[in-house]
C-alpha cells in the first residue's frame, strides 16, 4: 500500500445492513468531505476518488469487520463517526502493507429460526460433500462447498446460532451459499447474518 494510503475498518449493523455497495462507497466519500478530508482522484477524463472495500457485503447482511482503502490528503479528525450514517461505526484507522488479495477466509455468524433438530442440520454440512449451483460471470456452475467451510458449529437457543469460516475469495461464498445446502424441511424459515472477523490463509487476522 502506498505511503499516502489509510485503511479504514468499520461496522455495517442495523438499518445501514440494507446499504448497496455503491450506495455504501458513496455515503463514506460524503462523511469524509464533510469532516474536512479532502480525497485523492483519479487522473484522467473521468476523475473519480481512489476509494476501494474489500468483499462488498450482501445487501442485508451486516458486519462488524469491514474495510476500505483511500488515500487522504490531511489527517483524519477523531469524530469522524461523527458524520457518518446510523449503522456505519468506524473503529479504526490504519497504515497497511497487505493487500486485499491476500484475505482468504471470513469469519461469519447466523441467526436461524429453524423447526427441526439442530442434529440434522449438524449432520447435513457433515457430509463429505455438497454440491450447490453458483452464479458466476461465466454463468450458473456446479460448486462443492465442503472444502470451503471450516469450523462450522450450530448452537441451540431461542434461535439456532451458526458460526463458521468460509472461503473469502477463489471461490468466494457467502451465507446465502450455506444456506442452499437446507433443502426442504431443513431449509430455515428465516435468518440473520453477520460477518465477523477477516482472516488471512494462515487464518491469522487480516490487517
Amino acid at each position: 500500500m502506498g505511503k499516502n494510503k489509510l485503511r479504514l475498518r468499520f461496522c455495517k449493523t442495523g438499518n445501514a445492513k440494507y446499504i448497496s455497495h455503491l450506495d455504501l462507497m458513496a455515503t463514506l466519500q460524503r462523511a469524509l468531505l464533510r469532516a474536512g478530508v479532502n480525497l485523492r482522484y483519479t487522473e484522467g477524463f473521468n476523475p473519480h476518488p481512489i476509494m476501494s472495500i474489500a468483499l462488498p457485503l450482501s445487501v442485508g447482511c451486516e458486519s462488524v469487520c469491514e474495510l476500505m482503502d483511500f488515500e487522504p490528503e490531511g489527517v483524519l479528525p477523531d469524530n469522524l463517526n461523527d458524520y457518518l450514517s446510523e449503522g456505519i461505526t468506524v473503529t479504526d484507522a490504519y497504515v497497511s502493507a497487505r493487500k486485499f488479495a491476500d484475505i482468504a477466509w471470513l469469519g461469519i455468524r447466523g441467526s436461524l429460526v429453524f423447526d427441526g433438530d439442530i442434529d440434522e442440520l449438524q449432520a447435513c454440512f457433515g457430509q463429505e460433500s455438497i454440491i450447490i449451483q453458483k452464479k458466476t460471470k461465466r454463468g450458473v456452475n456446479d460448486l462443492d462447498i465442503v472444502p470451503f467451510i471450516r469450523d462450522i458449529e450450530f448452537h441451540a437457543g431461542d434461535m439456532i446460532t451458526m458460526t463458521a469460516k468460509i472461503s473469502a475469495q477463489n471461490p468466494t461464498l457467502n451465507p446465502e451459499h450455506l444456506m442452499q445446502a437446507l433443502e426442504g424441511d431443513l431449509k430455515p424459515d428465516f435468518t440473520t447474518f453477520c460477518r465477523t472477523e477477516v482472516y488471512d490463509a494462515e487464518m491469522n487476522i487480516f490487517r
